[in-house]
């Protein structure tokens, strides 16, 4: 069923290619019935993941719903898919949001055939990467995302298109090559030489060789913090949200960033367990480097859409503290190392809701008014008072306030990392200031005081848009008052995960 939920949506893409001249709006519904129907598959796997037993806690163990196949054996690589408490939720947070981009481009009528498809192979190929338990098969998701991204900024972006797509491929592709020497390195040093992450886990074969194990961390946490981003690789981002497309930049900010994310998780921390410990503090470092400088940074902007970039690269500097404070946990503090881990994928997930719909409501912005630039709005909430709820909601939501998921998500985080480094979880919480007074100073400037030069060509929601943002949004306030739905699935894997490192 898993690889149903994987390639479905590649298959209905390519289905689209060889019909003949269909109509845009056949197209348009085409999407949004295949994306339903992945999401209905996701939530099948999610009822039924079998935690009463246990069995699909690890993330270094068993794995729900797995299979394992011949594909290149000649290299140790498998075609080895599966799910746990870390994957099971990112997978139905794409499933969410890819949906909710099918349902905001319902009006889409610029290569509406095209512009269906690229998303449908993007959802395949994220899909398949938070499934993937082998190495290979990661890295061929991980590259496919950023080709697929890339046409989708080029083919359907405004401003410097082109410019910001070529930027973001030569960037990531970049990070890319570096995260492959690492993965090499790992197939190097394992005895059977394999690519299998369960097998590479069970082995750890960098463990006791303090310099090759660090050289390989570093290429791999390279590859990944482009991906993610982190400061000093985060330069990429700006301009390919900036130019993107609205659909394109909730999918580029909700999903395909916590493809670096989600790395650490799944490979880096686990196989690596005592390199990470070793380099911990590094992480944490640039993890509260990019917590203060995207806050900061992000407050100077006048540019909506901007903005909600950078703050991208804060919420991902959280969780890197988060992690990185778990492999500093020394064996008395495994339950802290547990709760900043929790937090840290719980964090993925509520950003990916959140941000996913602050870029939905800057492309409507952008559609009524051509700009992104917050001084030619103003007295929003007048004229569009749906607007101005769910961005209030999202702006809320981001700042960590209580009754949402940023709340839950940064909570943990901080409460893990405090035990294991008290100093850089201070200076983290300075980024809870600056962001709550960027969002404050956004919500005045759009929706509050007199009309700016653009505020008559704004009209509010229609209702494809609410249907789209609308329960995003939802999904933040059901996790920030009911969080235990998303927690049981993610607190065994992360014991489990911070035994390893803090055991």
């Amino acid at each position: 069923m898993l690889s149903i939920v994987v390639f479905l949506p590649l298959l209905a893409g390519l289905a689209l290619l060889v019909v003949p001249r269909p109509r845009d709006t056949a197209v348009a519904w085409t999407w949004v019935t295949v994306a339903s129907l992945d999401l209905v598959l996701v939530l099948g796997l999610w009822v039924n993941y079998p935690t009463a037993t246990g069995s699909a806690e690890g993330a270094m163990g068993a794995f729900a719903y797995e299979t394992h196949l011949r594909w290149i054996p000649s290299v140790g690589a498998g075609y080895h898919v599966g799910v746990d408490g870390f994957s099971l939720p990112l997978l139905a947070m794409t499933a969410v949001l890819f949906l909710a981009c099918a349902v905001h481009s319902l009006r889409q009528r610029r290569r509406t055939r095209a512009h269906a498809v690229l998303f449908l192979f993007l959802q395949t190929v994220s899909m398949g990467l938070f499934s993937a338990l082998d190495l290979l098969l990661f890295f061929v998701f991980f590259d496919l995302s950023i080709v697929g991204m890339y046409f989708v900024i080029a083919g359907w972006g405004h401003g410097r298109a082109t410019r910001s797509a070529t930027q973001f491929f030569l960037y990531t592709f970049l990070g890319s090559l570096a995260l492959l020497l690492g993965f090499i390195g790992l197939y190097v040093a394992a005895d059977p030489h394999t690519f299998d992450m369960v097998e590479l886990t069970r082995q750890s074969p960098l463990e006791g060789q303090e310099f090759a194990g660090g050289l390989v961390l570093l290429a791999i946490g390279i590859g990944l913090a482009v991906k993610t981003p982190t400061v000093p690789f985060h330069t990429w981002l700006p301009p390919a949200h900036t130019d993107a497309p609205a659909v394109g930049s909730a999918i580029l900010a909700g999903v395909l960033l916590k493809m670096g994310a989600y790395g650490f998780v799944r490979i880096a921390i686990p196989i690596l367990p005592g390199a990470w410990s070793e380099y911990a503090m590094v992480v944490v470092v640039v993890g509260v480097a990019s917590v203060l400088y995207g806050a900061l940074v992000a407050l100077a902007q006048t540019d909506f859409k901007r903005m909600v970039a950078y703050t991208s690269v804060t919420h991902m500097g959280y969780i890197l503290l988060g992690l990185g404070a778990a492999g500093l946990a020394t064996g008395g503090q495994a339950g802290a190392a547990a709760l900043a881990i929790t937090g840290g994928v719980t964090q993925m997930v509520s950003h990916g809701l959140l941000t996913g719909a602050l870029f939905l409501l800057a492309g409507v912005l952008h559609d009524r008014g051509d700009t992104y630039d917050m001084g030619s709005y103003g007295g929003l909430a007048a004229k569009a008072p749906l607007f101005a709820a769910l961005a209030a909601v999202a702006f809320f939501g981001s700042l960590g306030l209580p009754g949402l998921s940023g709340f839950i998500a940064e909570f943990q985080i901080f409460a893990g990392s405090l035990g294991p480094v008290p100093v850089p979880t201070a200076l983290a919480l300075l980024g809870i200031l600056v962001t709550a007074a960027l969002f404050l100073r956004a919500l005045q400037r759009l929706f509050l005081g007199g009309p700016g030069p653009r505020t008559a060509q704004v009209s509010d929601l229609s209702v494809r848009e609410s249907a789209a943002i609308a329960p995003l949004l939802a999904l933040s306030v059901a996790i920030g008052l009911l969080p235990h739905f998303l927690l049981d699935r993610i607190e065994p894997a992360a014991r489990t995960l911070a035994a390893l490192v803090a055991g």
